[in-house]
């Protein structure tokens, strides 16, 4: 898998030994708001720090470009538990971001 774009608004997640590259398309979002509701709304509970774990997992699967065999939900959200807040922020950051200014 080719690495991440930050031109096309995508980043790189380290998950499983594999790196992820997560990319907002106009598709994961779409599912993502299926399962977490309006992203309005998702980008107001980041701001205000209300994001929850479960919903940053989901938001991250959803937006994985191409997955992996082998490759779980259940290792995505095992990832970002194991990465923690500070190295997974700037990935969250960058996909709120793009969710904002539309350049997905």
């Amino acid at each position: 898998m080719s690495g991440a774009n930050p031109a096309r608004g995508e980043a790189a997640l380290q998950a499983g030994g594999e790196v992820l590259v997560l990319r907002p398309s106009f598709e994961a979002l779409v599912a993502a708001e299926g399962e977490l509701g309006s992203l309005f709304a998702l980008v107001e509970r980041a701001s205000e720090g209300r994001l929850t774990l479960g919903e940053v997992a989901a938001l991250f699967w959803h937006c994985v470009r191409e997955r992996p065999e082998g490759l779980t939900r259940e290792s995505v959200g095992a990832a970002v538990a194991e990465l923690g807040l500070v190295r997974t922020a700037p990935v969250l950051k960058l996909l709120l971001t793009q969710i904002l200014q539309g350049r997905v």
